[in-house]
């Protein structure tokens, strides 16, 4: 299992110790950041799901036509994916546990990146529009698929979100959940969304309002699909990788897979993901590197007081 966990340390960091260079800025700082330990937010990025969670997340944004446009006029995703996805993994980490100023820093980098991505696609009912990476409309729809993804992929492998106050009444999945929600669109503001969902309920929404209105499926989605069902890598990773693919795909809904014409995965590949991410955990570790260099910050500001 080892040679399979460096490699997946390499496809979310781009270093086989799942260390990258990056990793120093989340232990600098002078507070705990957006979330902190306990948080919800800690709970679901700091989760092994979040393998599934990215996947799902790459075929959902494939059914948008400007964010489809954005890929394919200004990513390197099929001469670089694994460059991508630690790219898009840099921002999520850092916002997960970094510092308020590590957090400003890396929403800049992302933000200047952003103005370069902007061109022509065609709506859902046929007519050529404009986008820009920097559009709320965008950046919300980005931050939703986003959302659903890494919930609903870490629900789906039975992983729990303890709510802060377990004295609650409520169900405390639901109340996790709707903590995860709330709490993780503050990741959305220093790019310039404003109006990011704030429950589960407010996301559903969303998404069928996104569904209803703007998502498509053209020849450009197919071919991004097809890429994302299968990357080239190696046999052994290409393996497990088709493992995690199968429980991403069984956490789309039913809407999502028909309109990325995808067929459901019988069940027992979610049960079958969910055993090799628990090998996959005791070969990384219980935390990942992000995490660990996060409590050392803290740690250090609290012995401080």
């Amino acid at each position: 299992m080892a040679p399979v966990a460096n490699r997946f340390r390499e496809m979310v960091s781009g270093e086989p110790n799942g260390r990258p260079a990056w990793v120093k800025y989340i232990e600098e700082g002078e507070d705990e950041g957006y979330f902190g330990p306990g948080s919800a937010v800690w709970q679901v990025h700091g989760s092994v799901a979040t393998l599934i969670g990215g996947i799902r997340a790459l075929l959902l944004q494939a059914a948008h036509p400007a964010a489809l446009a954005g890929v394919a006029t200004h990513s390197r995703y099929e001469s670089d994916l694994l460059g991508r996805l630690e790219g898009t993994s840099r921002w999520l980490t850092i916002t997960t546990f970094g510092s308020m100023s590590a957090i400003a820093r890396e929403a800049s980098r992302v933000n200047e990146m952003h103005k370069k991505v902007s061109g022509e696609y065609i709506q859902k009912d046929g007519d050529q529009s404009s986008y820009q990476a920097r559009d709320p409309r965008f950046l919300l729809w980005v931050h939703c698929a986003f959302t659903e993804s890494f919930l609903y992929s870490h629900q789906a492998c039975g992983y729990p979100i303890n709510p802060s106050d377990p004295s609650d009444p409520s169900d405390p999945s639901i109340e996790g959940a709707d903590e995860y929600v709330s709490q993780w669109r503050k990741s959305a503001a220093p790019l310039g969304l404003m109006s990011a969902p704030s429950s589960v309920a407010e996301l559903k929404a969303t998404m069928d309002e996104f569904m209803k209105n703007e998502l498509s499926y053209t020849p450009k989605t197919k071919m991004v699909v097809d890429f994302i069902v299968k990357p080239p890598f190696g046999r052994i990773t290409l393996f497990f990788y088709g493992i995690l693919l199968k429980a991403a795909i069984i956490t789309l809904t039913d809407a999502e897979r028909e309109l990325l014409h995808l067929k459901k995965p019988a069940n027992i590949w979610l049960s079958v993901a969910k055993l090799n991410l628990s090998l996959l955990k005791r070969a990384l570790g219980d935390r990942p590197p992000s995490q660990d260099a996060a409590l050392a910050r803290i740690e250090r500001l609290r012995g401080l007081k």
